[in-house]
């Protein structure tokens, strides 16, 4: 064996844990994969006698490479999301790392996600996060916890109770059941939305239970793409089809049921609203 040939060897052997780091960074399995093989055309472009740490090295050099997507995202001129993951790859995603993990990941300033990701998600030692985002050590760690607050879980503001009633309400949109979503309305329950949420034609005030139940049964599809998380401190629903937020659903609960409901879609409103994981 020559020995690019057992660098090809070494390189497989560290493939499988670079694709989850990269995964996680990006939330997207295509572009992981894009990331970690960029990594191995640098790697034959190097002395790879001179590299001491090789699973170290390439870490690094996968999460520098994320670290330029997502700042990438955040310009007008890229266009990163035309990388789109095929249904089983976003399922795959999806069941590793969680869609509402996704969408609160989504929401990290780059460097955050990335310190983040590497210390809390694979133990990189903060020393060596710094140089990859461009901080000291002290700064990194900074980054890491900063990202912590925004994403750990939390118990709901208003209990248990509320998380179940949207839990329900999430089902029973799922299954296009119109019992179930008759009886986690109340009756008088009301739906607004931005206009952006709706199909053209369709009122952004919708009043009363059968209304409002019929609508979510026939525009209520997106709902398998929904979980629960909270929404600037309550119980609300993420709808993240591809792990990327795409609808917030702000809830009011009274006595069990949902009293009132609002649809989010509008980009400016979706950044304001503070999302983070349930516990």
């Amino acid at each position: 064996m020559d020995g690019r040939e057992e660098l090809a060897v070494r390189f497989e052997a560290e493939r499988g844990r670079l694709g989850a780091v990269a995964r996680r960074m990006l939330g997207s399995t295509a572009e992981a994969e894009d990331a970690v093989q960029e990594a191995w055309l640098r790697l034959e472009r190097v002395d790879a006698a001179e590299v001491e740490n090789l699973p170290g090295w390439l870490t690094t050099v996968v999460s520098r490479i994320c670290l330029d997507v997502l700042r990438a995202r955040k310009t007008e001129v890229a266009v990163v999301e035309g990388v789109v993951d095929g249904p089983e790859a976003e399922a795959e995603l999806v069941e590793e790392v969680g869609r509402a993990m996704l969408v609160v990941l989504d929401r990290l300033g780059p460097a955050e996600r990335v310190a983040f990701v590497l210390h809390d998600g694979f133990a990189v030692p903060f020393d060596e996060i710094g140089p990859i985002v461009g901080r000291n050590a002290v700064a990194a760690k900074k980054l890491a916890s900063r990202a912590r607050q925004r994403v750990k879980g939390a118990e709901p503001e208003r209990g248990t109770g509320d998380r179940q009633v949207v839990e329900a309400f999430l089902a029973a949109a799922r299954g296009g059941d119109l019992d179930a979503l008759l009886a986690v309305l109340a009756p008088d329950v009301v739906r607004r939305a931005d206009p952006a949420a709706l199909p053209a034609g369709r009122p952004t005030v919708l009043r009363g239970a059968d209304a409002v139940a019929r609508e979510t049964r026939v525009i209520g599809r997106r709902a398998r793409f929904g979980v629960p998380v909270l929404v600037d401190g309550a119980v609300g629903a993420a709808i993240a089809p591809d792990g990327r937020l795409r609808l917030l659903l702000r809830f009011t609960v009274r006595d069990g049921r949902v009293a009132g409901f609002e649809v989010i879609a509008d980009p400016a409103r979706l950044a304001a609203a503070q999302v983070t994981l349930l516990d």
